[in-house]
């Protein structure tokens, strides 16, 4: 299917008679996808020059000695229109442009972001045999498109989404994606691996004609939403088509058509050794709250097969869902499954379902009010990521800031640091005492795009169209969408559980999720990038330093970073490294870091030479990676120091120092160099995972206020001012705010 962008027109009651003729043609047959098609021209080997000639400056104002690696940035988690979630959000009804297709991804990774190789990441429940035939074939043709595999202008790696979602903190293993350093047919498995869930369930049963047609009726002013839900169609039929795989058969003896499924990041990695392919296997999201039980903690994904440290060598801390690296010491659920108390700096979710219910049953001067609101608390946990359901007639703004972290850099909505990159460094499985499990991740960011752009932090602008925030076009869909949510309830002074809000919503409701979709648009972000020290621009290169986990994340500026221990026993190491330091010595650091260039208006001349200015504005929105001549200023590194647990009774936030030093740089625009060491790591004889942060003067950023919120005097929230992804905000609207820029550098582990 191949769009060129947003198209309007006015249809006519005989139009809207034929469309429906087509609909129940189009739900028989649908509309076959296409990967649409890869421009065949690469970026110029002069542009690549100069990009190394302006590094290579960078290394030598700060004095790094020659030879130093380069650093070269990706996108390591992108989605297409083979990925489900990313066509409903495409319709125009739901401020969508119409669908992008595989080739969408390399053009815009190529001219509009200027990137040096990324990964297409489409989510496995939707990848039919057929789409992943077809995913294969377009990541080959934006291969060959590179003058030469030795020096690429671009690199692109192929993979998928894991995608599960437990409703229980003991059940859910979140999402990881899958990616592999091969793109030939014998170096890439013959089907995709999905987590069987409730939502790849969903995506297996089509939509009714009624709710197509209830779509097809508020959404007639633009033919290309027929278009999409004819694509969406005739995907869906695949998938039905397609039988599960059976269980407990190798890989290689599996029917070609079949669906293969995991359970569990234990039976995903089994298949993975049966295959047999390098590969590595990346955890996401894991602080992200719309998806995650409240309760949860990473814990449970370390003991046994359940982590694989071969593959599982890195983890995304940030991306445009947010951020996932610190951790605080909060909950939202007690251990005894009973709502926390409110602190200075969090009101759990459950708490404030509690007093919309108080105020409700106060206004009306009710006696058994706290009975109620007890009721509230526990009806409000036992929905889960769906809690927001059980008060019948609150609005987002009813719950105000709740679950949000009030001092983290850009937190994942509902934020859960039982997840965080943080404690995953910090805690350790004891199952078998003589050899106690740690995590070891190397820190990447990423930007979790689903409309084929990656890379898309470059600028902050367009909020509608590089974020992931979708909505309503007009009321009137609006209303068609919510005609059944708890929105549209009356307000009642007590709560109810998750059965009874589903029960009301009907059978004539539309199949929407049952999670936070319209406050979640106030945390959608531009993306992450993930930078690494490479020997050169080959795949094999790149592959190498990720599998060394000589890399770091940035929150989507080309922040240039370098992080060293000085003095380990073979030397020197970098960022990501395992080493000891002789007896009686303090391991000493050495951080450097420059600052992103000033972006500058508009696109270079060879993306507007080799792209159509149709092409340019209907995929870069007329804006490319296009940086000045003047570098943005470091202002601060700071350290952290993380003690790696060894006992199962030890506090884990004890552990976990943040930051253990802040070193303010004097805002040289050349950067900042800083030297320190750890005096006390011989005497406390533990091992430590020391890492930094570079961050950056502040600049305005995409939703970095999150539902924005006006404090009172207590330093409370009182009163919220969302940025909607529906026609409540402007399309134009970015809801920009400062934030200071961050660069994550993966740890060093030293032992003593």
């Amino acid at each position: 299917m191949k769009s060129s962008g947003r198209r309007s027109g006015t249809m006519s009651w005989k139009g809207f008679a034929s469309v429906v003729f087509l609909l129940f043609w189009g739900l028989a047959c649908g509309s076959n996808p296409e990967t649409g098609e890869v421009r065949p021209t690469p970026v110029p080997g002069s542009v690549v020059a100069e990009r190394e000639a302006r590094q290579l400056a960078a290394q030598q104002d700060l004095g790094l000695p020659p030879g130093t690696r380069q650093i070269l940035f990706g996108d390591l988690h992108v989605h297409t229109a083979f990925s489900i979630d990313a066509l409903l959000p495409a319709l125009p009804m739901l401020m969508g442009e119409g669908v992008h297709p595989p080739a969408d991804a390399c053009d815009y990774a190529r001219f509009c972001a200027g990137l040096d190789f990324f990964a297409l990441t489409d989510h496995a429940e939707g990848l039919t045999p057929y789409l992943w035939k077809e995913s294969r074939e377009s990541i080959r043709q934006c291969n060959a498109t590179a003058e030469g595999p030795a020096n690429p202008d671009l690199v692109a790696y192929l993979g998928w989404e894991w995608t599960q979602d437990g409703f229980t903190p003991e059940t859910h293993f979140g999402h990881q994606n899958v990616i592999f350093e091969g793109t030939s047919d014998d170096e890439l498995p013959r089907r995709a691996i999905l987590a069987p869930s409730a939502a790849a369930d969903a995506i297996r049963t089509s939509m009714p004609p009624s709710y197509v047609l209830q779509l097809l009726w508020v959404g007639r002013d633009n033919p290309l939403n027929m278009e999409i839900l004819l694509y969406l169609s005739f995907v869906q039929r695949q998938i039905q088509a397609a039988p599960l795989c059976p269980e407990g058969v190798d890989v290689w003896e599996l029917p070609a058509d079949c669906l293969e499924t995991a359970s569990t990041p234990a039976v995903l990695i089994e298949k993975l050794d049966q295959w047999g392919f390098d590969s590595l296997v990346i955890p996401h999201g894991t602080a992200w709250g719309l998806y995650t039980p409240p309760g949860y903690r990473i814990d449970n994904q370390l003991p046994g097969t359940l982590h694989d440290p071969g593959r599982q060598m890195l983890m995304e801390v940030f991306s445009g869902h947010g951020n996932s690296e610190e951790y605080r010491d909060w909950r939202a659920v007690n251990e005894d499954g009973s709502c926390p108390d409110p602190t200075a700096g969090y009101e759990p979710c459950c708490w404030r379902a509690g007093e919309i219910v108080r105020q409700r049953c106060e206004q009306e001067g009710l006696e058994d009010c706290e009975a109620r609101v007890e009721k509230a608390r526990q009806d409000y946990l036992e929905a889960g990521v769906s809690g927001y359901l059980t008060i019948p007639g609150a609005s987002m703004d009813d719950f105000l800031d709740c679950g949000q972290c009030r001092d983290c850099f850009l937190p994942a909505m509902n934020m859960r640091p039982g997840g965080s990159a943080q404690r995953a460094l910090a805690i350790g499985n004891f199952d078998d005492p003589d050899h106690p499990a740690h995590f070891r991740f190397g820190f990447i960011a990423s930007s979790d795009n689903h409309s084929a752009r990656p890379g898309n932090g470059f600028k902050e602008s367009g909020r509608s169209f590089v974020t992931e925030a979708a909505g309503s076009a007009s009321p009137e869909i609006d209303a068609v969408i919510h005609a059944a949510s708890v929105e549209n309830q009356p307000e009642e002074p007590n709560s109810i559980t998750l059965e009874e809000a589903i029960a009301r919503r009907g059978s004539n409701s539309l199949p929407f999720p049952l999670w936070e979709i319209e406050r979640q648009a106030s945390f959608f972000m531009t993306g992450g990038l993930v930078a690494v020290h490479s020997t050169g621009r080959s795949r094999e290169a790149l592959w190498d330093a990720m599998k060394r986990r000589e890399v770091y994340g940035t929150s989507g500026e080309r922040i240039l970073l370098w992080f060293n221990l000085l003095n380990g026993a073979e030397g020197t190491v970098p960022m990501g490294s395992e080493a000891r330091v002789a007896a009686g010595r303090s391991p000493t650091f050495q951080v450097k870091a420059a600052g992103s260039f000033v972006e500058v208006p508009g696109c270079p001349d060879y993306a507007s030479e080799d792209l159509s200015s149709e092409r340019l504005d209907w995929l870069c929105k007329g804006e490319c990676e296009n940086p000045g001549d003047e570098r943005k200023k470091i202002t601060l590194i700071e350290v952290m120091r993380i003690t790696l647990q060894q006992d199962p009774s030890e506090d884990v936030p004890s552990l976990i120092e943040d930051p253990w030093i802040r070193h303010d740089c004097e805002g040289c625009p050349q950067g900042c160099t800083f030297t320190f060491e750890d005096p006390e790591f011989q005497t406390r004889s533990r091992e430590v995972a020391y890492y930094v942060r570079a961050i950056q003067a502040p600049t305005p950023a995409v939703n970095s206020g999150g539902v924005r919120c006006e404090v009172g005097a207590s330093g409370d929230c009182i009163s919220v001012h969302p940025c909607y992804g529906d026609y409540r905000t402007p399309e134009e609207e970015d809801c920009l705010g400062n934030v200071e820029e961050h660069a994550w550098s993966s740890p060093i582990w030293v032992r003593p």
